[in-house]
Parts: structure tokens; sequence; C-alpha cells
């Protein structure tokens, strides 16, 4: 909708097909309702990408300050939650009006609930055939999302395409999504579900190229199957298969110092020293039998050895929870194979991929968001401007 609009406020002749029947589902679930649109601090590092340079030239062209700019312009009242996330102050459906405003007041053809059954490369064009009839466009502009939240419509039609034209693709995976854990590796964990508490998580990961540590200090969720939580959406779009994941359960304390010191100090017992950082449930599970013990009777080494692996708790997951509850798709369309500005294909001339369908995923927190935004302004721009250089020449 964002890059349609802004074709025909310049001039364009724009049909904008989606395959639902019921418009930008996906916005209007976001943000528990309220849509978290964009972030304040947003740049290249909040992305992963194979090609990590390639995100900065549309983030750097529309940012999420000019975003801004329109939507207050529009009267959508907004509130910043929680580092930088900027959510609507009423509901998600008035960034969904909005947007379908600016495609009405550029007078962009709308064909909703219309599959398209081919695309077929003409002289002209692209030959489209669609339930309602064939379309002849001389450009083609691919914003079909990814394979995320397929209760909602979300498909791999953009993919298909993409793979039909020769283009190459970066494995799709689920990103921003749960981690779940074999039935026998997680027993006895099952009954921690609902306790959540702030956590540094770490995994080995490439990016940008380089082997290193990813890390994030976030929220962490345990459920029955697994662990969720923003640290963990955060961590499973660097997570891959077979790696162990480092969690400090006591991010806000040198857990082993404070042990040994209550140790001498105090009478507490292993358990009540435990739960003045820990919730209760995930206090008694650490503690285990030893919980009734007081601190002054335990051997330092055993004390320490507990609070090393509270501190570096390693778990390995045996999977996602799968596209039905990842938040986004990561890899998709290779950045390789796009023009950085217009994001038009170097194989198919005319034929364009913006959003999530590229190979470009943004952490939890409103940067998908304003990927979206941003690709679909500069594709768009770079769309008008060589259409009224061929105007001028004709």
């Amino acid at each position: 909708m964002m890059n349609a609009a802004r074709l025909g406020r310049a001039g364009l002749r724009v049909v904008l097909i989606d395959h639902a029947s019921k418009l930008a589902e996906k916005i209007r679930i976001s943000g528990g309702g309220r849509c978290n649109f964009t972030n304040l601090d947003v740049s290249a590092r909040n992305f992963i990408c194979t090609n990590p340079h390639f995100p900065k030239a549309a983030l750097s062209a529309y940012t999420p300050q000019d975003f801004l700019r329109e939507i207050q312009a529009h009267g959508i009242a907004w509130h910043e939650k929680h580092r930088g996330q900027l959510f609507c102050d009423t509901s998600s459906q008035a960034i969904i009006d909005w947007l379908r405003l600016q495609c009405d007041q550029a007078q962009v053809d709308w064909r909703m609930g219309c599959t398209v059954l081919d695309v077929q490369k003409v002289a002209e064009g692209f030959l489209l055939g669609t339930e309602s009839g064939p379309i002849i466009s001389g450009r083609l502009v691919v914003a079909t999302g990814g394979m995320a939240l397929p209760q909602v419509g979300a498909t791999d039609f953009g993919l298909k395409l993409a793979r039909q034209f020769g283009l190459r693709i970066i494995e799709p995976r689920p990103a921003l999504v749960p981690l779940k854990f074999d039935s026998e590796q997680w027993k006895g964990l099952t009954e921690l579900a609902g306790v959540a508490l702030p956590v540094d998580l770490g995994v080995s990961s490439v990016f940008g190229g380089k082997q290193g540590v990813v890390r994030f200090a976030e929220d962490m969720l345990f459920t029955h199957r697994g662990l969720s939580g923003p640290g963990i959406l955060q961590i499973s779009s660097y997570w891959r298969p077979g790696q162990p994941l480092r969690i400090n359960l006591v991010p806000s304390v040198d857990l082993e110092q404070f042990l040994i010191d209550n140790k001498q100090q105090t009478k507490q017992s292993l358990l009540a020293a435990l739960g003045l950082h820990l919730p209760k449930r995930l206090a008694q599970y650490w503690a285990g039998e030893l919980g009734t013990r007081r601190l002054a009777e335990m051997p330092d080494r055993q004390v320490r050895e507990l609070a090393r692996q509270i501190a570096g708790w390693q778990i390995t997951p045996s999977g996602t929870e799968g596209y039905k509850k990842a938040e986004v798709m990561s890899g998709g369309v290779d950045t390789s194979e796009l023009n950085q500005r217009s994001f038009e294909s170097n194989r198919v001339p005319g034929l364009h991929f913006i959003g999530e369908v590229v190979d470009v995923t943004g952490w939890l927190g409103g940067y998908n968001f304003q990927w979206a935004w941003s690709c679909a302004v500069s594709c768009a721009s770079a769309i008008s401007s060589l259409s009224s250089s061929v105007s001028k020449q004709d």
C-alpha cells in the first residue's frame, strides 16, 4: 500500500492486487493490536542480511522520523512503549485506514480477494493471469511478504515467483519465533510455564561475515514446550539447529559472589537466597533437594558451581515453533540479485521485490515495519524517476 500510494501520487497508473479478502491482517494483529509501526533508533545494525550494507540506502532515504511526520499530519496519536518502540494510542486500524486513504487519494486501482494465477514476461512488460482477468503491466512490484503467520494469509508466492525468474534465494526460515525442546530435555521444566524474568542471552553466529557471539538483554518466558518472550524471539533469528543457547538468569548481580557473601554473613537457606534474585518457582527448580539447606553448611565449591550454572545456563533447542508462531520470515530473495535503491532485479528488468520477501530481517521492536516503509518509498521513488525520464525522452 505504501509503495502503490507513492507510485500513484507520482502520476503512474497502479493496480494493487491482494489475494486476501480482508485488508492488512498482519498490521491489524501486530503489537497486540496497536501496531509497533517503527522504532526511534533504526540503523543497518538492527537487521540481518547476507550483505549487511544492503539495507543502508533505503533506511537512509526514508527514516522513522519521515514516517512519524506523515502519520502525525494525518492525526494518528502514538506513544513510545519500550526502547524506542512506537505504537498507536488507539489501534492498528489507524495505520491501515491511513494507508488505504493514501492509495485512494492516489487513485490506486484495488483488486482485493484476487489471486494471481500466473506471471509471464512479455514484450510490454508482464502479463498477469488473475482471477479477475488478465493484466499487462510495464513493471511488477512484489510486496507479498514472507511465510510467517499463514493463518492470516501469508504464503510463499513471492519466493515462487523469484525462483520462476531464476533469482537466487537465501534459504527461508522462521524468525522472531519461540524455541522448543524435546520432551525428555524439557522434563521437569514444564512446571515453570508462565515464569518470566529479565535475562542475558547469547548464541554463536556469523553476522556481517564474521563469527562471534550475538547477545540480547531482554525478558524471557518459560512455556510448556520451551522458551519465548522478547529475548528468545530476538535470539531466534540468529540461532541455528544444534547450537546451544547460553543464558544468564541473574544478569543484575554477580550471583557467585552474592551467595558466598551470604554464606558467611547470614543463616539463610539456599532457596531463600536464590529467591532474592529469581522468581520463586525458578529458585525452587535450581535449589532442588538442597533448598532447605543453610548456605553456611554448604561447601564453597558446591555454592560456586551452582551459581555458575545459573549464570551460564546452557541449553540446546530442538527447533522453533515454526511459521505459525513466527513474527517474520528470515531469508528470501538474495540482495545480490537486486538494485539497492530501486529493488529491481538485475536479471529481469521491471521486476521489483520489496519488504519481507527480501533477505533483510529486522529485530523485534518495529524494525520490520520500518523496513517495509523504507524500501517501499525507495522503490517507488526510483520507479517514478525512471518513468519521468522516459516521458521526457518521449
